[in-house]
């Protein structure tokens, strides 16, 4: 390994659900849970940058929102694409959530987590807080711990409780494991919760990003959605084109 490659441990706690580590290794700064099992990861000269393409795909979730003024995070990690949406989009008033009390002080102390005073965060179970959420235009799902997906995200109450949970005309943004033949995990209970009337963007990660609408009246207009994505496009350093084009409808 190179000098530049080593790989530096700059924070390990311990909680009640395990090991949390953050390391460093040469630009990039890394949030792991348990058993070196990667959360996040973080460029440290611009911590809005998304480096994976399962978080590009989240923010493309987000631009099918013409004007989006909230957005809850159900799930913080490093908070990589929460600061993305707070830098990109017309946000005044976003709420994450997050399991794990350590999560948030180490993306503050280590990730480059700002101090926004848009951003609310809370600590505790997702399940739990988000019938005292406030509404949303965006709702984001990413709650994955070292074992993979948490029991939210196969939760017929809680994912439709999420949907419920948006504003007229918002957008409810899942990240969902892929099974072998590509699919998200739990399909068939998706196909039934949201009346197959969702899309999927498969990413290289083995995640399905999953864009949900607030009801069965409300369309993805891939048109606007280009449009707004190549207009955001030099702001943020890359294109998203390339993700869109692999958009579908529910499988």
């Amino acid at each position: 390994m190179t000098e530049e490659r080593v790989e530096r441990l700059l924070a390990e706690v311990q909680d009640e659900f395990g090991v949390i580590r953050v390391l460093e290794v040469a630009d990039y700064r890394f949030l792991e849970f348990g058993d070196a099992i990667e959360q996040s990861c973080v460029f440290t000269a611009d911590p809005s940058w998304l480096e994976y393409d399962y978080t590009r795909a989240m923010l493309i979730g987000a631009l099918c929102h013409e004007q989006p003024e909230s957005a809850l995070f159900l799930g913080l990690g490093a908070g990589t694409l929460t600061q993305a949406c707070l830098r990109f989009l017309p946000l005044e008033d976003v709420e994450a959530i997050e399991l794990r009390p350590d999560v948030p002080r180490l993306a503050i102390e280590y990730l480059g987590l700002d101090d926004d005073p848009r951003l609310y965060i809370r600590v505790g179970d997702a399940i739990e807080l988000l019938p005292t959420a406030e509404p949303a235009d965006l709702i984001f799902v990413d709650l994955y711990t070292d074992v993979g997906p948490g029991a939210a995200h196969l939760a017929w109450n809680f994912l439709g409780d999420c949907q419920k949970r948006l504003n007229p005309g918002g957008w409810l943004v899942i990240n969902q494991w892929a099974t072998d033949d590509g699919k998200p995990l739990g399909a068939a209970l998706l196909r039934g919760l949201y009346h197959r009337h969702y899309w999927e963007l498969p990413v290289k990660e083995g995640n399905v990003i999953l864009i949900v609408p607030a009801d069965l009246e409300q369309s993805l207009d891939l048109q606007a959605l280009t449009t707004r994505a190549e207009a955001l496009a030099p702001k943020l350093g890359y294109s998203l084109q390339s993700l869109i084009n692999c958009i579908r409808p529910a499988t």
